[in-house]
């Protein structure tokens, strides 16, 4: 069950702070209306980082469907790019790799 206060219980901000916990939130309301959320720094992080994942979940989505419509780019190609690819030779760091085979 929510927990929903008119905002005028600040008045008494310490014994508010005590009702917020993970699991319970405190919702501060102004006229009758929900005004604001009083949320704990562990909850907030935990929204910063699916906020994050969010973002770059769609991110990678938009940049998966791009590669889908305009073509992938090789390994090869990747690598060329980068300037760590040579057709005779494989390049790591800027030094040639010792391969054997």
């Amino acid at each position: 069950m929510p927990n929903i206060k008119p905002i005028s219980e600040l008045r008494n901000y310490t014994e508010v702070l005590k009702q917020v916990d993970m699991s319970k939130r405190v919702y501060l309301t102004r006229n009758g209306h929900g005004e604001y959320g009083i949320l704990t720094m562990d909850e907030i992080d935990e929204l910063d980082r699916y906020r994050a994942a969010y973002k770059l979940i769609s991110k990678l989505n938009r940049a998966e469907e791009r590669a889908n419509q305009e073509g992938w780019i090789s390994d090869e190609d990747v690598k060329k790019e980068r300037g760590t690819y040579d057709i005779n030779k494989e390049w790591q760091g800027g030094r040639p790799c010792n391969r054997r085979g």
